[in-house]
């Protein structure tokens, strides 16, 4: 015999509906150009964002090498094409194809080395200069990667980074790849951060050949 309650239960099924009005999310996509010193971990940071994995002793990126990854914000679908580029000088004239007409630069120092950092303050001036005729609001994140070595190497301290962030009017993440701290909320970041536009694709023939696969490589040779 019923109770009478029967009616008042929710229908399981009612509740796996997916709401009748919701709006289906935007898609959009985004250059983003990753820059910085040899060894600061932007091939790291790159591999433990798209793929969540991380590599101790990465091989070095020879010109630049290319990853894509989609996340979701709110209304948005946010599609990173992402260029990282070879931290060598001997590369360094080769820095602007990759950063032409890219939305985003992610800038990178490592916080226990002192160089990397004025390094990243050297990029950051080049952006300014160099996009004043391709992407005068080109958005800028500076982060400084290797905090779980903080402890007991740190050399950058986060208050002079803080501060150099605030008045150059940069995003400013301070991060490990390693242990995957603060990795994906520089990316989540800079989505919410960049403008809501449809930039066209940013793949070309010659951005193409120069790239380099970012896997994991049994040839090990320089830690990142």
């Amino acid at each position: 015999m019923n109770s009478g309650n029967d009616s008042k239960k929710p229908n399981p099924h009612a509740l796996l509906s997916p709401p009748q009005n919701a709006a289906p999310k935007k898609s959009i996509q985004y250059k983003l150009v990753l820059l910085g010193e040899s060894a600061v971990g932007k091939s790291s940071l790159a591999l433990r964002f798209v793929k969540n994995q991380f590599v101790e002793y990465q091989e070095s990126t020879i010109g630049a090498a290319f990853l894509s990854k989609t996340i979701e914000i709110p209304n948005y679908s946010v599609k990173f094409e992402i260029w990282d580029t070879a931290g060598q000088e001997r590369y360094h004239s080769l820095a602007p194809m990759y950063y032409r007409g890219a939305a985003a630069a992610v800038v990178v120092y490592d916080v226990t080395d002192q160089k990397s950092f004025e390094k990243a303050k050297s990029w950051i001036a080049e952006l300014r200069k160099q996009t004043t005729n391709g992407n005068p609001n080109i958005l800028i994140a500076l982060v400084g990667n290797k905090v779980d070595l903080a402890q007991t190497g740190r050399v950058v301290e986060t208050e002079v980074a803080t501060k150099y962030a605030a008045d150059e009017k940069l995003l400013f993440f301070e991060a490990s790849a390693k242990v995957n701290h603060n990795v994906e909320a520089i990316f989540k970041m800079v989505a919410e951060k960049l403008p809501k536009t449809t930039p066209k694709s940013t793949l070309d023939a010659d951005t193409h050949s120069r790239i380099v696969d970012l896997s994991p490589s049994p040839m090990r040779q320089k830690c990142c």
